[in-house]
């Protein structure tokens, strides 16, 4: 069980007797970790902690502790036979630990699925079937008319045990195994599969050739790269246009270490991508493939683990925390769509999988593929420096071309619930065509503002001060910062007048305006409300890519990494979020998106076109978008942030405090600025303080957010200031009320 203690615990071996026979066991402070005599870094073990029994982890085996024999309790069981880590991903954890400030134990407990934090057996079970002991005669007799019972009793008889893929393959059938069950000649009962690693390699052959694609000259330079590099750690980084064909790279590179009996792990940015690449996958490969993510419950979660563990499967595919899925014969590395904010972990052990992916990659000396049509600043400036190998794909695979975009100026134009005359029409003559169409807004909702147009009030969530977001689908006002929800109200709470009315527009607003406007065309919202259910997303996949025309309607989980063929226009209705961003990260964000929402046009034989309105047309991101292309875009960036000091050409470090009381929060993080300030001229650290200062969201789930930005260009200076600065932030008195936390590498200002 995870502690946010920045220390580890001894405990004696299991049944120890005194401290001459036995060593002490070091256990991270995971509320508990702590080995038996002879058990390895990584060891499961249940332990005694205060008045509970809980599950830690090894983390070393000495033979002496700064604690007395009396004082130290016993380790109750060894849980497993051994780590439950890797040795590299041992080293990853205990590295990342101490790179991001984070407890030890909470880390670990993060790299674990759910099942393995608890004493419970968390191993896959599978049903066996064996003989009932003391069959009588009369019941056997029962069988002389029935062959195919009696021959399956014998079956199972002389193999002792055997599972339902052993009666089917010998050719029998589940009511001959329930009939004899009936019987009582025969009893099913669950056994834990075999743990042991598998040794056999993966078929080579793909599973349907006709779906390899033929190679342009850019992809099979990118491939012979790669290939030439397998078998040891480099990093490259795949920088290729949208619909230019990465995904055909991974393959090609996966099956030479499929070929060669080694597994691969690919990381996805989205849950909703997981099921459209497992299918992929599956289609391409005969290997086994398995999913790791969110979505699923505990026991598919730990079956899937347990597979890549033993070797089983050939290829994993995942989210962030897939990260710490341990291999067998691990063979290859990749990160799609390496550059997406959500590889980054916002809360607890602020950790980004895919620095993680490279540290990890580097510590079992395999190569790794960090792939992207918009990369960050960060691998860019990695592969500037030589760090990363840079391959380009610079036009789009097969016979798609690139889609032609076009900025509408809405600065002054009438709109029709956000839409302008020219984007109406440019919508109705590709539905006319039998084209499918993807409308683009970045707010879920019906609408963000619920105003009283009688005294100006406006609906806020008074957790966040920030405006609630109103919802058609049911009736509701919601906050999309802490989650709280009312009822739509049917008045104003100020001066009780009825003349309440909605501003702006968001996604639930717009499909019930397209419905009205486009009859007879299907409207296939796709958004955070509208995918709740466990198979919602996938059903309205499957309905885009029968191929009919319809119109698609979205937010972010449609920019990421889907194929869709038939969309061949894609209108972006409000581009200008990102222009004004109060986080210095604002721009790039809004480019990778613009750029991979468009790069969802035209992706097969038809031309796509993509329109954007904005109110900022002459904006120089969006005419260098438009006109030129992202890497142009990325140079004048990097010019901005080499002037200014920020990532890549520094590092940063955000302590933030939250507490009920601003002032306390304040107060807090002033000491901290000392501290840190302090530690820096005594130590000669190159690095500085801004703030504390109130976040640009002052306010969330009730409580005042102040944070510190420390800032320094050199990595090495960062590290040393936050080892000292870390405990003696944690030595502070405060409230207990008052929670703080250390993001390193912050992806996320606002």
């Amino acid at each position: 069980m995870p502690s946010p203690l920045y220390r580890s615990f001894d405990y004696l071996p299991v049944d120890s007797v005194s401290a001459e026979t036995s060593s002490s066991i070091t256990v991270p402070a995971q509320r508990g970790i702590g080995p038996a005599r002879d058990s390895q870094p990584g060891t499961r073990v249940l332990v005694p902690f205060g008045n509970r029994k809980v599950v830690g982890i090894v983390t070393g085996v000495s033979n002496q502790s700064a604690l007395s024999e009396d004082r130290l309790k016993s380790v109750l069981a060894v849980l497993d036979p051994g780590p439950v880590f890797t040795a590299a991903i041992y080293q990853v954890l205990l590295w990342a630990a101490s790179y991001y400030q984070h407890p030890i134990g909470e880390v670990m407990a993060t790299a674990l699925p759910a099942r393995l934090r608890s004493a419970s057996d968390w191993r896959p079970q599978e049903n066996l079937w064996k003989v009932v002991e003391g069959i009588s005669v009369q019941e056997l007799d029962s069988l002389k008319r029935a062959a195919r019972q009696q021959a399956l009793l014998e079956f199972i008889d002389k193999k002792g045990e055997v599972s339902r893929d052993q009666w089917l393959a010998a050719g029998f059938s589940q009511p001959l195994v329930s009939q004899l069950q009936k019987k009582n000649l025969i009893v099913k009962y669950s056994s834990p599969v075999a743990g042991k690693a598998t040794a056999a390699g993966f078929d080579p052959i793909p599973r349907n050739p006709k779906l390899s694609l033929q190679l342009n000259i850019e992809q099979r330079h990118a491939v012979e790269k790669i290939t030439a590099g397998l078998n040891k750690f480099s990093c490259y980084l795949l920088d290729g246009v949208t619909g230019s064909g990465k995904t055909e790279v991974y393959m090609r590179v996966m099956q030479e270490q499929l070929a060669a009996g080694k597994q691969c792990l690919v990381l996805v940015p989205e849950i909703g991508l997981t099921p459209q690449s497992v299918a992929r996958f599956r289609q391409r490969f005969s290997c086994p493939v398995v999913a790791l993510h969110s979505g699923l419950n505990d026991r598919e979660r730990v079956n899937a683990w347990d597979q890549a563990r033993r070797g089983h499967a050939g290829i994993i595919i995942g989210t962030r925390s897939a990260v710490f899925t341990p291999m067998h014969k691990p063979g290859l590395i990749i990160i799609d769509e390496e550059h997406d904010p959500s590889f980054k972990q916002q809360d607890g052990f602020r950790y980004s999988a895919r620095d993680l992916a490279v540290v990890r990659a580097r510590e079992e000396n395999v190569c790794i593929i960090l792939g992207s049509a918009t990369p960050s600043l960060e691998s860019l400036q990695n592969a500037r420096s030589n760090k990363f190998i840079h391959l380009r794909l610079t036009e789009r695979a097969g016979e798609a071309r690139p889609s032609v975009m076009e900025i509408i100026d809405i600065a002054s134009a009438p709109l029709d619930n956000g839409f302008s005359e020219q984007l109406l029409y440019k919508i109705q003559k590709h539905t006319a065509a039998k084209n499918q169409v993807l409308v683009f807004i970045n707010r879920r909702g019906f609408a963000p503002v619920l105003n009283c147009q009688n005294c100006g009030w406006v609906a806020e969530c008074e957790n966040c001060l920030t405006q609630f977001t109103v919802h058609a689908k049911p009736p509701s006002i919601r906050c999309h910062h802490c989650g709280s929800s009312r009822q739509l109200p049917r008045y104003c709470p100020s001066c009780k007048s009825r003349s309440l009315a909605t501003f702006g527009i968001g996604t639930q607003k717009i499909e019930g305006f397209l419905i009205k406007k486009f009859p007879g065309i299907p409207v296939l919202r796709i958004d955070r409300d509208s995918t709740r259910g466990r198979n919602s997303l996938a059903n309205l996949l499957n309905q885009v890519e029968k191929g009919d025309p319809c119109i698609l309607l979205g937010t972010q989980m449609l920019a990421k990494g889907h194929h869709f063929p038939n969309i061949t226009l894609v209108a972006i209705v409000d581009a200008d979020a990102g222009l004004f961003s109060a986080d210095f990260r604002g721009q790039e964000h809004m480019a990778q998106t613009i750029i991979q929402v468009a790069g969802r046009a035209g992706r097969a034989e038809r031309a796509g076109e993509v329109i954007i309105q904005s109110r900022h047309s002459t904006h120089i991101t969006l005419q260098t978008l438009v006109r030129a292309s992202y890497t142009e875009f990325a140079e004048l960036l990097f010019a901005e942030r080499q002037e200014s000091g920020m990532p890549p050409f520094a590092h940063l470090c955000l302590l933030r405090a939250e507490a009920i009381e601003a002032n306390e929060a304040i107060s807090y993080l002033k000491k901290v600025a000392a501290l840190a300030k302090s530690l820096c001229a005594e130590h000669a650290l190159a690095v500085t303080c801004l703030g504390p200062l109130p976040a640009p969201m002052e306010k969330r789930a009730g409580r005042y957010r102040i944070q510190l930005l420390l800032n320094s260009k050199n990595r090495g200076a960062m590290q040393s200031l936050l080892k000292r600065l870390t405990p003696a932030m944690s030595a502070l008195k405060h409230s207990r009320k008052l929670r703080w936390s250390i993001d390193v590498d912050p992806q996320d200002l606002i």
